[in-house]
C-alpha cells in the first residue's frame, strides 16, 4: 500500500455515525444530569435523511418530578428566528416585496433613522446625542442583523437604555406597538455596518403581518407549521397540553442566577419573531428537513432552492466591519445569511463541521445545525439558560466524534 493510498478520501458510503460513540454522548448528557447541572435534554441527530439517534434524558419538570419525553415541549427562543425569516423569504417569493427595499416602505414609522451618538456633557456626565443614519435599514439588513437596532436586555449602552425607558422590552404589547416605540429611540450603529443581534427579527414579524393582513402566529400556522406538520409548535401551550412543557431549574446549580423563562401558557399579547415560539424536537425536525431538502418536504414546498440556497449563505462578505464588535454570537470561521450563522472557513471555528453548515441557537439552551455535506442534521433541546454556550459546544463536538 503506497503513502497516497493511505491518504485516499473515504467513499462516502463509509460515513457512518458509530453507535458505541453516540452512546458516549448519551452517557455524558446522563453524567452531567446526574450531578445536577440540568435538569434534562433531548437530543436528535439525523444522518441521510434517516433519524440514527434520539433520546430523552433526565426531567422535564424537576420540581414535579415529571420526567422528559420526546415529546416534551420547549421554549425555542431565538430558534424561532429562522422560521420568520423564511416567512419573509416566502413573501418575496410572491414578489409582495424586494430584500433591497427599505423597512420604511413597509412600516413608514421606522422611516428617517437617527444614531445614536455617546458622549459626555460639561459635568462629565454621559449623554446620548443622535446624527442622521447615512441611509435607512433594508430589509436585507434585518435579515442579515445590521440594521443598526439591538436589544435592550443584553449588556449596557446608552441606546439600549433608551429601548428600556420606550418600552421596547415590554412583553404585553403587540408587534406593532414594539415597532412604534422602536420608531422613538435612535439606532445603535448606522445601517449596513456592523452586525449586532437585535430586534431586527422581532421588526420582520411585524412587517410580515403588515403585509400579509395577518397576525403572525396565523400566518406561520397557515404558511408553515400547518404544511409542515409542525402540530406542537406555536407562540403558546393550550391547556390540555402543558402537562408536556418542558421547565427550567428555579435557580442555576453553577451560576446561582435565577431562572425565569417566558410565560407560554397562555398567547401573548407580543408575537415575539425573534424569540417567541415553542417546539418539540420531532417538530423542529420537519423545520429542519425542509430546508435540508432545498426547501420541499414529503411533497410540500415552502422555499425555492435557490432561495434557500441564498439565505444559507454568507451576506456579509462585503462589510469588513460587520464582525469587528466582540459580541458577534455566529463567533470565528462564521459569516452569517439570513437567518442562519453560516460557515466560510475550514478553520477558524471552535467547533467541528463543513464549509457552507448553518446553524441557530435559543437563548434557553436551545441548538441546531445542518451540515449539507455530511447530510447531518442535529437538535439539541434543554431548558437551562445559563448552561448554553457549554452544550453547544459539547453536543456538536461528540456528534461529530461519532461520524
Amino acid at each position: 500500500m503506497t503513502a497516497n493510498s493511505l491518504m485516499a478520501p473515504l467513499a462516502r458510503a463509509d460515513f457512518r455515525l458509530d453507535p458505541a460513540r453516540l452512546e458516549h454522548l448519551t452517557r455524558t448528557i446522563q453524567a452531567d444530569i446526574d450531578n445536577g447541572r440540568i435538569p434534562g435534554a433531548v437530543m436528535l441527530v439525523s444522518h441521510r435523511d434517516e433519524v440514527v439517534y434520539e433520546k430523552a434524558l433526565g426531567m422535564q419538570n424537576a420540581a414535579a418530578g415529571v420526567p422528559m419525553s420526546i415529546d416534551s415541549i420547549f421554549r425555542i427562543y431565538s430558534m424561532t428566528k429562522p422560521i420568520v425569516s423564511v416567512a419573509v423569504m416566502m413573501l418575496v417569493e410572491e414578489g409582495r416585496l424586494l430584500i433591497s427595499q427599505p423597512v420604511s416602505a413597509f412600516l413608514p414609522e421606522l422611516g428617517q433613522p437617527r444614531v445614536g451618538v455617546a458622549s459626555a456633557d460639561e459635568n462629565g456626565e454621559p449623554v446620548l446625542n443622535t446624527v442622521p443614519a447615512q441611509r435607512e435599514m433594508t430589509v436585507h439588513d434585518l435579515l442579515r442583523h445590521t440594521s443598526g437596532l439591538t436589544y435592550g436586555i443584553f449588556g449596557e449602552s446608552l441606546v439600549k437604555s433608551a429601548y428600556g425607558d420606550a418600552g421596547v422590552e415590554r412583553k404585553d404589547v403587540t408587534n406593532a406597538e414594539m415597532v412604534r416605540r422602536l420608531a422613538t429611540v435612535p439606532l445603535a450603529y448606522q445601517p449596513g455596518t456592523i452586525w449586532e443581534y437585535s430586534r431586527s427579527t422581532d421588526v420582520l414579524g411585524a412587517l410580515v403581518e403588515r403585509i400579509s393582513g395577518m397576525d403572525l402566529e396565523a400566518f406561520l400556522q397557515q404558511r408553515i407549521l400547518g404544511p409542515l406538520g409542525m402540530n406542537d409548535s406555536g407562540f403558546w401551550v393550550p391547556e390540555n397540553q402543558q402537562y408536556r412543557l418542558a421547565e427550567a431549574f428555579d435557580t442555576d446549580p453553577q451560576t446561582g442566577v435565577a431562572v425565569k423563562l417566558i410565560n407560554v401558557r397562555r398567547k401573548p399579547d407580543f408575537l415575539s419573531g425573534g424569540g417567541g415560539m415553542v417546539s418539540t424536537v420531532r417538530d423542529y425536525l420537519r423545520f429542519v428537513r425542509m430546508l435540508a431538502g432545498h426547501g420541499t418536504l414529503d411533497g410540500v414546498r415552502i422555499l425555492s432552492r435557490k432561495t434557500v440556497e441564498t439565505m444559507t449563505s454568507d451576506h456579509l462578505g462585503d462589510l469588513p466591519g460587520a464582525r469587528a464588535t466582540l459580541d458577534f454570537l455566529p463567533g470565528p470561521g462564521y459569516g452569517f445569511g439570513l437567518g442562519f450563522a453560516v460557515r466560510i472557513a475550514a478553520g477558524d471555528a471552535i467547533v467541528p463541521g463543513s464549509l457552507g453548515d448553518y446553524n441557530w441557537s435559543g437563548l434557553a439552551g436551545t441548538y441546531f445545525w445542518i451540515d449539507p455535506q455530511e447530510e447531518l442534521a442535529a437538535i439539541f433541546l434543554m431548558q437551562a439558560p445559563e448552561q448554553r454556550s457549554h452544550y453547544r459546544q459539547l453536543f456538536r463536538n461528540l456528534v461529530y466524534a461519532a461520524l
